[in-house]
């Protein structure tokens, strides 16, 4: 017997302010039921009750942290002559939003 029927289904999809079509109720049903066989699969595996659930799959993952080194940039000015219109330090660009 079916944990899941058409009403249940029906009902949570009127909750939901969702319109579902009878073609979309019955693979509501059937992906449901697909996922109930596999709970029942993983309920079945031995002592899984005794199994601590992951919390990140990088456990072991460290971070490699480098010394801040201070290079000399270039300057605003010089990148500024590259560009079309600047105002100030600025880049000018055009209107893309209205």
């Amino acid at each position: 017997m079916s944990k899941f029927t058409k009403e249940m289904v029906t009902d949570y999809a009127n909750k939901l302010m969702i319109g579902l079509t009878e073609e979309e109720t019955k693979m509501v049903l059937e992906e449901f039921e697909i996922i109930d066989k596999n709970i029942d699969v993983i309920n079945k595996i031995p002592d899984i009750d005794k199994i601590e659930p992951m919390s990140y799959c990088l456990d072991d993952f460290s971070y490699v942290l480098r010394e801040d080194v201070i290079e000399e940039s270039v300057p605003t000015q010089d990148l500024l002559m590259n560009c079309d219109d600047a105002s100030g330090d600025e880049v000018c660009v055009p209107k893309v939003v209205e």
